[in-house]
């Protein structure tokens, strides 16, 4: 793909996970979005919901493999379905590009240990957790999309793991509050790391106050940027996200982390104006956006 795809402004899709809740798909445990590839009763639904974000004017869909990771399987005892899932999420993408022929495929790779949360293995072990997901999903994306990782032992992890595949990558960091990573880090320590094949930099599954906040440091890493915006009350409980979404009755994260009322889709839509007027291109929503949220963004990118 062009790599200098991401210096135009783009549209990238909503939040699949609560999305699909909202639709009707059961959460079963914590396996979230991964329970609508787990059933197949779900997957025209799945199918849909990814072709409800291009029509609304997403020009990238992410895979929904954020709870298909091997940690997240293993905590509801379906491990043994891991190719199976990751292999359909990549089927079900690649119906909705055949629809959409310009759509692009962006293959969401999750932390591989608990999210929002910095990775304390090995990177041995976090190497091979990445790459036997990568390996799963190349034959059906455009790109890698690093999705709401926590520590910069991570992206070099990441970016080693998807090497042999030749593609091209887009960063996302997460930062609950602050300014720093939930490693402690600085988002300006991965400059050392992005390599010829980074597409861009986002903050991923963020406030829109919070992505402010780190507005100036991001844009200083001198690659196209911008944000996946979450309308989450917080991504930073007590105790951790990870330690009380286990005890969750739901499995609804909303039950952990709050919804906002106030981000409604022309609201949100509003903000993103200012941010796309400081130089982001590149434009989506995380947790919590629909389709009618990137509707209302494509209106103000379009007008």
């Amino acid at each position: 793909m062009d790599l200098n795809f991401f210096k135009q402004t783009r549209i990238l899709d909503g939040g699949m996970g609560q999305e699909l809740l909202a639709r009707g798909v059961e959460a079963n445990g914590t396996l979230w979005s991964g329970n609508a590839l787990l059933q197949e009763k779900y997957h025209k639904l799945l199918l849909d919901t990814h072709l409800d974000f291009i029509k609304a004017g997403a020009e990238v869909i992410v895979t929904s493999t954020f709870t298909t990771r091997r940690k997240r399987l293993r905590e509801n005892n379906v491990e043994e379905k891991f190719e199976y899932l990751n292999k359909k999420a990549g089927e079900i993408a690649l119906k909705a590009k055949k629809e959409f022929p310009n759509t692009l495929i962006a293959g969401g790779l999750p932390p591989q240990n608990f999210t929002y949360q910095a990775d304390d293995r090995s990177e041995e072990e976090i190497t091979k957790n990445f790459n036997e997901q990568a390996k799963i999903l190349n034959p059906y994306i455009d790109f890698f999309y690093f999705d709401v990782w926590s520590s910069i032992k991570e992206f070099k992890c990441g970016i080693n793991a998807i090497s042999e595949f030749k593609k091209p990558y887009l960063i996302g960091i997460h930062i609950s509050e602050g300014t720093t990573l939930p490693s402690g880090e600085k988002i300006s320590e991965i400059k050392n790391l992005i390599n010829d094949q980074a597409l861009g930099i986002m903050l991923s599954c963020v406030s829109p106050e919070n992505y402010e906040k780190n507005l100036i440091e991001v844009k200083n890493l001198g690659l196209p940027f911008g944000f996946k915006l979450n309308a989450f009350i917080t991504t930073n409980p007590n105790p951790s996200y990870a330690e009380n979404y286990l005890k969750s009755k739901t499995g609804n994260p909303v039950e952990v982390l709050g919804k906002r009322e106030d981000l409604t889709p022309k609201n949100m839509a509003k903000i993103i104006e200012k941010f796309k007027n400081a130089g982001a291109t590149i434009l989506g929503g995380c947790c919590e956006t629909g389709p009618a949220h990137i509707q209302e963004l494509s209106k103000l990118i379009n007008k």
